[in-house]
């Protein structure tokens, strides 16, 4: 039997730095369920269709997403393509936020997930992975932190890749993204009953991951 961890959390809380980091540690697969949802924001915003639930249905047969592993990396295809080099902006996050909540899309993409995560160990980490893609999953965690310190670590990261970035729009879009995140009515974020509340304002990356990989001990005894 495979086993999974089900990483949640708001966006910008270091869910995916984390996961990936965890997974190497365990010698897991590393699954980015949010770099899903941003191709095929992508492909909307690319292909200049609107953000409406009939024209998103309409969109998705022409839509195909894939998940491959390149020297142990997740590498998201769309429509053959690698567009993991394109799907981090601000823009196509916002798209993805809004256009996740469509029963349509996560439809599209949940067979997928639980595919992988029922033949490999993966990690998987989204906003409802151990409330609705994986409500099995032997251990799950929340992992946040305060907006504020979300909205400075994805603007230190925009700075570093050259953009040119607000500290104080970044949060207030972090603040709106929560707020929708939170009550949409298609598998809100929220935190599993059974899940570990992690609060990662103040801890650094190997803290974190120390912290987790200490829960993940406790509930398996490996």
């Amino acid at each position: 039997m495979s086993m999974n961890i089900a990483i949640d959390g708001p966006a910008g809380a270091g869910k995916s730095t984390i996961a990936k980091r965890l997974a190497k540690e365990l010698g897991f697969i590393y699954v980015d369920t949010g770099a899903m949802y941003r191709a095929i924001a992508y492909y909307l915003l690319k292909n200049e269709i609107s953000a409406t639930e009939e024209e998103i249905k309409a969109a998705c047969p022409d839509i195909d997403v894939k998940i491959a592993y390149e020297n142990g990396e997740q590498q998201v295809l769309l429509n053959g393509e690698n567009v993991n080099g394109v799907i981090r902006t601000q823009e196509v996050s916002a798209m993805a936020s809004v256009t996740s909540s469509y029963p349509v899309v996560r439809e599209k993409l949940l067979e997928l997930q639980r595919s992988l995560a029922a033949n490999a160990d993966v990690i998987m980490d989204g906003r409802d992975i151990g409330t609705c893609v994986l409500p099995g999953a032997q251990v799950k965690i929340f992992l946040t932190a305060s907006s504020a310190t979300r909205a400075k670590r994805r603007y230190d990261e925009l700075v570093e890749k050259g953009e040119t970035c607000d500290l104080a729009e970044i949060e207030r879009e972090i603040v709106a993204r929560d707020e929708r995140d939170m009550n949409r009515e298609t598998a809100p974020l929220m935190q599993a009953d059974d899940a570990v509340f992690v609060d990662s304002s103040y801890m650094d990356i190997e803290k974190v991951v120390e912290t987790l990989l200490d829960i993940y001990r406790e509930k398996t005894g490996k």
